[in-house]
């Protein structure tokens, strides 16, 4: 049987400790957000063992991607643009575009994206069908995704917007011009932004000459405008006519001619 804790140590706890403070969470709030209560949450700040199906809400609390590994001391405070070049989802086009650091957001966040993707999905496939992320207990894209449609996104849903990012990731690879046809797909490249966006504006960049100013606004420039943001993310009530209703998502309305 598989190790169904994750050792605790003095180093991962001030990690978690440190983290939480820079976020400007009480026990309390960082304990809630985890899905564990605030006994449990000190126990971690103490140095106790974690039980692996914890992590996950541990990490949605603390906006990490993985609970890091305390004891690596040599873990780079830079990105590496060499390393990320390597990769075949490296987007030659976003590069050339909008510059470096659009490309290896892309590379960052569509990982990310799909890794927190195949987490929602495998605990919707255990649930009832027609179940939803917001009945998971610590889902990682709820809190990503447009809140006034909560309850439409199923394992169905899911499975359409990996799809779209897996097309985006075959776009990369091939160096094609990236372009958004419908709002699934402006979602997805928005998912992927702001899945990077902590590795992006927690690290500094190995070449001087890279300019951090704004480094997240190029998918609002593929986009040419902000109705993504307007619409979805504004607090406004999306009627079923208005090109953003959830019912739209899938049918291509951009850039068709």
């Amino acid at each position: 049987m598989g190790q169904r804790s994750i050792k605790g140590s003095s180093e991962l706890a001030k990690c978690i400790r440190l983290r939480r403070n820079e976020l400007n969470l009480t026990i309390e709030e960082a304990a809630s957000k985890a899905g564990v209560g605030t006994k449990t949450w000190s126990r971690y700040e103490s140095g106790e063992s974690i039980r692996k199906d914890k992590c996950i809400g541990i990490c949605k609390a603390l906006n990490w991607h993985a609970l890091p590994d305390g004891e690596d001391n040599d873990t780079s405070d830079t990105l590496n643009m060499d390393e990320y070049k390597k990769r075949e989802i490296w987007s030659s086009y976003l590069e050339n575009t909008f510059g470096e650091l659009a490309a290896a957001s892309f590379v960052i966040g569509s990982d990310i994206l799909l890794d927190h993707l195949h987490e929602d999905m495998e605990a919707l496939s255990s649930m009832p069908k027609g179940s939803h992320i917001g009945e998971i207990g610590a889902s990682w894209l709820e809190s990503l995704l447009p809140p006034q449609f909560l309850m439409r996104y199923d394992y169905d849903f899911l499975y359409v917007l990996h799809a779209a990012v897996v097309q985006l990731q075959a776009i990369a690879h091939a160096g094609n011009q990236m372009t958004a046809h419908s709002v699934m797909e402006e979602l997805a490249l928005y998912l992927v932004v702001e899945e990077s966006r902590f590795l992006i504006e927690s690290m500094e960049p190995d070449d001087d000459e890279i300019d951090y100013d704004s480094w997240d606004e190029w998918i609002f420039d593929l986009f040419d405008d902000m109705d993504l943001i307007t619409f979805l993310y504004s607090d406004l009530y999306v009627t079923g006519n208005n090109t953003y209703h959830f019912d739209h998502w899938t049918e291509r309305q951009f850039y068709c001619q």
